[in-house]
């Protein structure tokens, strides 16, 4: 038999140990105790640790991600004042583009284009509050882009037809505007991913198409990007036939503030289903979702079709989504990272039905998670400590009824990219060897997911990320 590519001993797996693993052609060839007979590339030792299949993140954006690490944090808990802010918007050299990302109201108010010049007005300067669909720009800035001579559906304008600077879904024009076509490198992005133990990911930016579906096959091919990816986008984006490259559904947004009629959303699903397509339904409100809800079920839903969010699902609306062959993909790391502003904000009667957990799997609603990184933090360790014990930044519990097992939130980042929500991958013989090593046993991860650390991602059979307490020892 041809030697292995790849060794890892001394592992606990699901349960049992120590066991070994050997990993030919980045499949699983065999595990099992006394395996490793000395030959192949290399060894991992586990030292007793959990070797786990690799986590999947079912809701993330990349170029978003990689943006954000040129920009500036405008939110909290980087930035909690009006003062905080003018001096993260005022780094760099004057007359320079600031870009500013994860913006608050808590920490100056509504912002339009006259706030910010009251913060900055020696550059141009577009910020983008959390939520992801919406930019705002200063006085600076809408010169630079000609706002005030064009006519573009989701500029914002005041009662005297002057652009507030408010921006809304407008990310491919503001490129455009500025001649910047190019993208981001993700090879940045791709390390952070493989450093938490993500090995698959789901792109869920709904403008994703034929340009930038080859942006994404470039970078797997140059190894920037050593996951495997699921990508959502529009009717425009085409099958690929990258082996590591799967097209997804398409993204569907609802915004609270100019929602479509019933049957004009109905259409839309029914027609992505017509081109053999699942959908993904934006819902970040009580309002949205029953309208995702009423539509699918009026155009009859289909293998694949999805809610991302669920921010806001109450008894009521549950019972839609569970009458539905619909898969959930929920944010638990908004918990910690928003809970806070959700229990001052939110008005008491809906708290309960913040992001749940236990509530839809109590329900038979099918389940999943993504990070929504940039907009959300992209360790899904932090994510399932907070699908466990509901616990916001600053320790308070939201909706305690929610809380999942760590068996559970383990779960929500291991179903198939292409079926999130469903059965759990496990660790079989001829699978695709994608696999991370953690510091610890599981009894003790799941004594405090928050603290684990990932020594070795494998993708494919190849080391991604390799920390320095494992120990990987070279062969020839």
């Amino acid at each position: 038999m041809r030697a292995p590519d790849l060794t890892i001993v001394n592992a606990e797996i699901a349960g049992r140990g120590p066991l070994d693993i050997e990993i030919v052609d980045g499949r699983v060839r065999a595990f099992g105790p006394g395996l490793a007979r000395g030959s192949g590339d290399s060894v991992i030792d586990a030292a007793g640790a959990v070797v786990l299949p690799g986590l999947h993140d079912h809701h993330l954006h990349l170029f978003a991600l990689a943006a954000a690490d040129a920009s500036a944090r405008c939110g909290p808990p980087d930035v909690a004042s009006p003062e905080a802010l003018r001096e993260a918007l005022t780094r760099g050299a004057p007359g320079e583009w600031v870009r500013g990302i994860g913006y608050h109201a808590s920490v100056a108010g509504e912002l339009d284009r006259w706030a910010l010049d009251a913060l900055v007005e020696d550059r141009p300067v577009r910020v983008q509050h959390r939520s992801g669909m919406l930019w705002i720009v200063n006085s600076a800035a809408a010169a630079r882009l000609g706002l005030d001579g064009v006519e573009v559906p989701g500029v914002e304008r005041d009662e005297h037809g002057r652009p507030t600077g408010r921006l809304f879904r407008l990310d491919g024009w503001i490129r455009t505007r500025l001649g910047d076509g190019s993208t981001p490198r993700l090879d940045t992005v791709g390390r952070r991913l493989a450093g938490v133990g993500i090995t698959g990911v789901t792109d869920a930016t709904p403008g994703n198409g034929p340009s930038e579906l080859r942006v994404f096959e470039a970078a797997l091919d140059a190894g920037d990007l050593p996951q495997r990816l699921l990508v959502m986008g529009s009717e425009t984006l085409p099958e690929s036939q990258h082996g590591r490259v799967r097209r997804g559904a398409v993204k569907v947004l609802l915004d609270e503030h100019a929602l479509p009629a019933l049957e004009e959303l109905r259409d839309l699903i029914a027609a992505a289903h017509g081109a053999q397509r699942a959908v993904a339904v934006h819902c970040v409100t009580r309002a949205t979702l029953v309208l995702a809800a009423t539509a699918v079920a009026e155009a009859g839903a289909v293998g694949g079709d999805r809610i991302e969010h669920a921010s806001v699902a109450p008894p009521p609306v549950l019972e839609l989504l569970a009458d539905l062959p619909l898969t959930v993909v929920t944010q638990p790391t908004f918990v910690v990272a928003r809970g806070d502003a959700y229990l001052r904000e939110v008005p008491a009667d809906e708290q309960p039905w913040l992001y749940r957990g236990r509530g839809f799997l109590d329900a038979g609603v099918a389940l999943a998670a993504g990070s929504d990184a940039p907009f959300g933090d992209l360790n899904p360790w932090i994510a399932m400590q907070a699908a466990v014990d509901r616990r916001t930044r600053n320790g308070a519990v939201l909706a305690p009824d929610e809380q999942l097992t760590p068996e559970e939130a383990l779960a929500l980042f291991s179903t198939p990219l292409g079926a999130p929500g469903g059965a759990p991958r496990a660790i079989v013989v001829d699978a695709p060897a994608d696999l991370i090593v953690l510091d610890r046993s599981w009894s003790e991860a799941r004594r405090a997911l928050a603290d684990v650390a990932v020594h070795s991602t494998i993708c494919a059979g190849r080391v991604v990320e390799n920390e320095t307490r494992s120990t990987r020892r070279e062969r020839v």
